[in-house]
Order: structure tokens, then sequence, then C-alpha cells
């Protein structure tokens, strides 16, 4: 739900607890990367957005690293996806090579960062993804069990 700032309004996804698992059971860091524009456009507040985080975490937590960008796109900086900024940023949290994560998004912003980063895209369409988005993907998921499947097997990268 975009710029939301009500935690009792987050809901989880069917698969995405048993997404968590898939990578958890094998002791692999899980980080959320998120563009916050909200904040920067006074539409919410940080502390609404590290609310909801909290109620995220709580439903399908723990994660490692919470990384989110409160900037508009005009404000041209390095955090805000598609810009790199976050996946490194959350990488060196983990102590990790950016090189050996994998980014698990539903929009080319979430790709082309994790191009910049040098890390692994893998897209899971949702109804908010663009055919031109889905066709441009490296690779491309039905939904997060299948992602993290991908992301669990060896690369398969285009060019």
């Amino acid at each position: 739900m975009p710029y939301n700032g009500d935690p009792s309004l987050v809901t989880v996804k069917g698969e995405a607890a048993r997404a968590l698992d898939l990578v958890r059971e094998r002791g692999i860091p899980v980080g959320v990367i998120s563009n916050q524009s909200g904040v920067g456009r006074g539409l919410i507040t940080a502390a609404q957005v590290t609310a909801v985080n909290a109620r995220v975490a709580e439903l399908l937590g723990p994660f490692d690293v919470w990384c989110w960008c409160p900037h508009v796109s005009d404000d041209g900086c390095e955090c805000r996806k598609p810009q790199p900024g976050m996946l490194l940023a959350a990488a060196g949290e983990l102590g990790v090579d950016v090189t050996e994560t994998v980014m698990i998004g539903d929009i080319a912003a979430d790709m082309a960062a994790a191009k910049a980063a040098g890390a692994r895209g893998i897209l899971v369409p949702t109804a908010r993804t663009l055919n031109p988005e889905i066709a441009a993907a490296a690779e491309v998921a039905s939904d997060l069990v299948e992602a993290v499947e991908m992301a669990l097997t060896p690369e398969r990268r285009a060019g």
C-alpha cells in the first residue's frame, strides 16, 4: 500500500512467510530495501515508517537489515532506487559482498538498483509492474517462493 503510515493496515501476502522461511532455514541474512518518498512528500513521517516496519517485522521478521530512503526522485540522492546506495549500505551492514546478494522486487527500479550495485535481481510482477519491466528483466518469478528458489540456485543472469 503506497504511503502507508498505519501499522494496522499491513497485510502479508500468503507466500511471503514461506519464502522468508526458505532463506532463513539456510542461515542467509534477509533485509528490506524500500523507497519511502511519502516522507519527502510530507504524506507520512519517519516515525510512521518505523512503526509500519516494526509491524512487518512482527509479522514476518526478524530482518537482519532495514534500509529505507525518504527522498523524492528530484532530490538526486544515491540511496533512492534505482540508485544502488541502499543495497550497498545493506551489504556493508551485513558484512557481505554485494555481488553475492539478490534483490527481489516488483518494479524496474528494484532491478536497476540491483544491476547498479552488482547484485542479482529477480522480478516478481505484481499489479503495479508494467509489461515492459517484465520483458526487460533478466529473471522473472511468478511469486516470492519461486523467486527465493531461483535465488538459491546458481545464477541465470542474461548476458
